[in-house]
């Protein structure tokens, strides 16, 4: 395993301009001075970033990151660079994007920088400091929008302004030197901790015939500003027009001024991943636009309308510059389908070729299952096929419009991993992450990492706490679980403090009381609320008893919290028979069902009859919701 520790010279480094940090791009280069006597047998090259880089030895791409993480835990990637490298001088090339603002995976320090130090035969040979230069690249756009209320910015580039920095004879004379901005370990940046997530796989492939769905030609509203809102309405308005590549895969469109050919592509299954596209012959100035999505309704793509709740706009545009050029953007996205739109006018030479660049978790499922029956191994496949398109450096929650990881779905995630793959790396990354992030009071955070607020579900605590035990009672990790325990602790104290006087829980002000589709009761005291504890303490009590130890004296402590509380939530929920979200016997659902029978709230007689209800409601494929009826989970 790959071990690091700091060299104290190395400094995070930023541009000099610190406080212009809207939808900024830094470049950075390695000094020239930088060069090897001799070609290396072994070439590490450490680095981390604020917000992501790209990273490039000799111009060759090296990858992308830092692991998702909270800046008092900073994840450092490392990298084996020895192929790249070579006798005399060489060039480390490194762009920083800062969106400048927190969203969804990301935590803003009010600062862009870039860490690195390189090891050459285990020796300190280069590091991140004064003597590296430093640009804004000017290729993009700062005026740029959000591709959702979740994310960081869509990319608007002008490849005119390129220059093909990355290599080792570029010229960074006229570049600045590059700016200070604190050292490895301080208050923005700090408890630097080696990645322990694996790097994802990345894979480029030309898109072929095969893949083709639909080609279209029509006139682009070049009055439109937002290529979203541009693509959106061309889409809609074009007409069938097939253009065929060649045996290579190559178009060779002519289009008019404001003229747009567009190609839909299907990837087959939702992939992280990046629409490219290789160029050569153009006259400079021809758009590209590259848009993601996730469904087709009616046989038509769904292109998201930006204006709605989510605020999505996944649209990339690119301008090309003049001859041979490649297109790839800095961030990966995520769709099943990709739109490629390009707008004229083109010269006579023109010709392009489309590809996807895709990003895969190197998932080990060394636990198959196979039934032998058609359908059910149809939906194992489909299962499986789902959670590995949901992991990246971690579980998300999906990858179109958001790649955000949610504590309350890592839960689910996780023991469907485990069903599939003794790698346990994504839960312990939630586990740890979620314990990082708690707040003062020992809440934890819902998104992971995130500066959310709104977003805190008080619920999710206890699907940490089951996602604590499962890990346990699946790896046996007590290392894991004794660094863990005053996080666990402190949690389940802090909710103790919301009993009432009745006995039972309320949620906490400002905090968010479920954050789930189904439309049963929210009003207080509620079952589900009250019964989601009712389990972690449950769970809580058995994993102390499981450690033994010192841990062992918490458990008489959770039962003696967890049998009044299962007595209460019988008094007040259990009527006529049946099991109530509210004292107001407002809804009933399969979620209080179910949890009613985990917890032993509902007396051993009635679990069978409560299962049969809950079963004879899933299997019921009208999904609405009726007055009488139990309320769908997952509707």
């Amino acid at each position: 395993m790959t071990t690091f520790s700091t060299p104290t010279s190395a400094r995070w480094i930023g541009s000099a301009h610190p406080f212009d940090l809207h939808e900024v791009y830094l470049d950075f280069r390695s000094p020239v001075a930088f060069g090897l006597t001799e070609a290396p047998h072994s070439a590490q090259l450490f680095i981390t970033g604020d917000s992501r880089y790209k990273v490039w030895a000799n111009g060759v791409f090296v990858g992308r990151g830092p692991a998702r993480s909270w800046p008092h835990a900073q994840k450092v990637d490392a990298y084996d660079v020895t192929p790249h490298l070579g006798v005399g001088h060489n060039a480390i090339a490194v762009q920083i994007y800062q969106p400048g603002y927190s969203h969804f995976s990301y935590l803003h320090r009010g600062a862009a920088g870039l860490l690195a130090w390189l090891e050459v035969e285990g020796e300190t040979h280069l590091v991140s400091d004064a003597r590296w230069r430093v640009r804004r690249n000017l290729t993009f756009l700062s005026a740029a929008e959000r591709v959702s209320i979740y994310g960081s910015g869509v990319e608007l580039r002008d490849l005119r302004l390129a220059d093909g920095w990355t290599g080792p004879d570029y010229d960074d004379g006229p570049w600045a030197p590059a700016r200070i901005v604190a050292p490895a370990e301080s208050p923005l940046w700090s408890g630097l901790t080696l990645r322990s997530a694996p790097n994802l796989s990345e894979e480029t492939t030309i898109l072929d015939a095969a893949r083709l769905v639909a080609c279209r030609r029509g006139k682009s509203d070049a009055t439109v500003a937002d290529p979203h809102l541009r693509l959106r309405a061309g889409w809609s308005a074009a007409q069938p027009a097939a253009i065929e590549a060649d045996t290579d895969g190559w178009f060779a469109p002519q289009l008019a001024p404001d003229e747009t050919q567009y190609w839909l592509f299907d990837l087959g299954r939702a992939w992280t991943c990046q629409g490219v596209a290789a160029v050569t012959g153009a006259i400079g100035g021809e758009e590209v636009l590259v848009s993601y999505g996730d469904k087709v309704r009616d046989g038509e793509l769904v292109i998201s309308d930006p204006s709605t709740y989510c605020r999505v706009r996944l649209t990339d545009a690119t301008h090309l510059g003049t001859g041979e050029q490649n297109v790839e953007g800095f961030s990966l996205r995520g769709g099943r389908f990709i739109l490629f739109a390009l707008t004229g006018p083109t010269g006579p030479d023109l010709r392009i070729r489309w590809g996807v660049r895709t990003a895969a978790y190197p998932l080990h499922a060394d636990r198959p299952l196979i039934t032998g029956d058609s359908e059910l191994d149809a939906i194992i496949a489909l299962c499986e096929t789902t959670l590995a398109a949901c992991l990246q450096d971690t579980f998300v929650d999906g990858i179109w419009r958001e790649s955000s990881q949610w504590l309350g779905d890592a839960l689910v995630q996780a023991v469907a991993l485990w069903a599939m793959s003794s790698d346990s790396g994504p839960m312990r990354t939630t586990l740890e992450m979620a314990a990082q992030g708690a707040y003062a009071d020992g809440v934890l955070p819902s998104i992971l990492p995130g500066e959310v607020h709104s977003y805190c579900v008080v619920d999710y605590n206890f699907s940490w706490v089951e996602l604590l035990a499962f890990y346990y009672a699946a790896t046996g990790d007590r290392e894991l679980v004794a660094g863990l325990w005053p996080t666990l602790t402190k949690l389940l104290d802090r909710f103790q403090e919301d009993v009432g006087e009745d006995g039972l829980l309320r949620s906490q002000p400002g905090r968010r009381l479920f954050l789930d589709w189904s439309p049963q009761s929210r009003q207080e005291p509620n079952a589900v609320y009250n019964l989601r504890y009712l389990y972690a303490l449950q769970q809580a009590a058995e994993l102390a008893e499981r450690v033994g130890g010192m841990a062992a004296a918490w458990a008489a402590l959770w039962v003696q919290r967890a049998e009044p509380l299962r007595a209460c939530v019988r008094a007040t929920f259990r009527s006529d028979e049946r099991w109530w979200d509210d004292p107001a016997r407002t809804t009933r659902s399969q979620l209080a069902g179910a949890l009613a029978i985990l917890t032993g709230a509902a007396e051993r007689d009635e679990w069978e009859g409560l299962a049969a209800a809950l079963v004879a409601r899933s299997l019921n494929l009208d999904d609405s919701h009726r007055d009488g009826q139990l309320v769908l989970a997952s509707p």
